[in-house]
């Protein structure tokens, strides 16, 4: 049996999880940005202070990357005050989760570094091994020059080539270049045609040197565009009235395709609802995999009140997460029913409105008798105010103490006066969830936040999850 240190222990680690999944510092419906980043670089430094190896091992778990890039400087600032092995521990963790992040938050976190002149040989090491492990240093250098060339200066690295040092310090002294790519920049100085070979955030630097009007640039540089950045002009376009690039819908991540529909006007998801329905399907499809159809019967409640608009950081973020959550649902689930806390059907139009009775819609999810019931929201029930908790403390006490049916709560929105996600009730267990994809494996942590927590299962479960990342991510780099 695990002592009370154990136990706080684990509820500490699991609160952390909560925070770092959910919070991005920004501002959110019930806290503004002062408030969440206080309250989050409280638990950082909480975290870091009492359970080092714990803190560490959080980066193989399902957190967002801007809680992961804090994590991994808060490592390096205070790798004096590590052990030998936890420094050797740590730089695996730090190697396997940078290799997953995004470049642009990686270049971000090492120009922290620097800002905090954290210079001793381990991160210039590990941003040594980032660095050489890069499959295309010339994209890098067109497309994040300044942050390639900063960090290549603060860790005291030569460029992998000549002809890259001399792009990085003196691009255009040189009268041609062997790498196609920094040849199209250097040629794009002079020829407008050469910048539509260009990545689409170069070349917009370019079209604008030149006048070229926004439209013809944007017509001719589709190509070159990510989804997401044609995703973005979409919706940009959409605001102005205008005609945007058509987003490609196919492989689009489940959270951030939920995100696209619910930026377009109700009539335009009407006009596509096939397009869209069998858009949201297949990438639902593509996360359960080879469970679909395993979870039985499942009844998820969904909240789509007025707080689910977000905040203008995060607009309409808790709505998409819980639009995504009800796709996965239904493709992992043999029979399925979704609840959504306004009562309507039709999950395509939904939009942030009304109250939260969530008390009312986990009565008529009970009724529905499943297996599996799932609560997606950011816990304010509030018509009437409480009742969601007891019908949960009821249900679980007296109409099924032996827990026949699972239930768990979800919450897409860090509560920072409480320094963890807003919990509907303490007899069902809460996780946060930034990501629908997330879903499968935090239902499964969310295990460790009902009833007594056993701290010796949780590092066991952690340690299984920074075996299989790093193991992915030496496979990776064996390729």
């Amino acid at each position: 049996m695990d002592s009370y240190g154990d136990l706080v222990a684990a509820d500490d680690v699991l609160l952390f999880v909560n925070a770092a999944i959910t919070s991005t510092g920004q501002r959110e419906f019930h806290s503004d940005a002062g408030e969440q980043r206080l309250s989050l670089d409280f638990l950082h430094a909480y975290m870091l202070g009492n359970y080092r190896d714990l803190y560490a091992g959080v980066l193989a778990l399902d957190i967002n990357d801007y809680n992961a890039a804090l994590i991994i400087r808060r490592l390096l600032e205070t790798g004096g005050e590590a052990t030998a092995e936890q420094r050797r521990s740590e730089g695996r963790l730090i190697a396997s989760r940078l290799a997953t992040l995004p470049p642009q938050r990686v270049y971000g976190l090492f120009d922290a570094l620097r800002r905090a002149r954290v210079n001793n040989r381990r991160s210039r090491a590990i941003m040594r091994d980032w660095l050489s492990a890069r499959q295309d240093l010339a994209f890098d250098a067109v497309k994040y020059r300044s942050g390639l060339k900063r960090a290549l200066r603060h860790a005291h690295l030569a460029p992998a080539t000549e002809e890259l040092g001399t792009f990085m310090f003196a691009p255009l002294d040189r009268p041609h270049y062997a790498t196609p790519l920094l040849e199209t920049w250097r040629r794009a100085h002079y020829e407008q045609a050469a910048l539509y070979e260009l990545p689409y955030t170069v070349a917009e630097g370019f079209a604008a040197k030149y006048g070229i009007p926004r439209d013809v640039f944007l017509e001719r540089i589709a190509p070159r565009m990510t989804r997401l950045e044609t995703m973005r002009l979409q919706e940009s376009a959409r605001k102005r009235g205008t005609t945007g690039v058509q987003a490609d819908l196919a492989g689009m991540p489940l959270t951030r395709l939920a995100t696209y529909v619910l930026s377009l006007p109700v009539e335009d998801r009407r006009r596509r609802r096939a397009e869209l329905t069998h858009a949201l399907e297949s990438a639902a499809d593509r996360v359960a995999g080879g469970h679909r159809g395993s979870w039985g019967k499942v009844t998820a409640v969904l909240d789509d009140s007025f707080s689910a608009f977000g905040s203008v950081h995060k607009r309409r973020r808790p709505l998409a997460v819980a639009l995504a959550c009800h796709y996965l649902l239904a493709s992992l689930a043999g029979d399925y029913t979704g609840l959504w806390t306004s009562g309507r059907t039709d999950a395509l139009l939904t939009r942030p409105y009304g109250p939260t009775p969530v008390g009312r819609r986990i009565l008529d999810a009970l009724d529905t008798a499943p297996s599996r019931l799932v609560i997606v929201s950011d816990g304010w029930d509030n018509a009437p105010p409480g009742l969601a908790a007891e019908v949960l403390r009821i249900w679980r006490t007296r109409l099924d103490p032996g827990r026949r049916t699972s239930i768990v709560h979800l919450n897409p929105v860090y509560d920072a006066a409480d320094f963890d996600v807003r919990r509907l009730s303490p007899t069902v267990p809460t996780a946060g969830i930034r990501d629908a994809e997330d879903l499968p494996a935090l239902v499964e942590l969310a295990q460790f936040a009902e009833g007594r927590t056993c701290l010796a299962e949780l590092i066991t479960y952690m340690n299984t999850r920074a075996d299989r990342m790093m193991n992915g991510h030496h496979q990776e780099r064996e390729r």
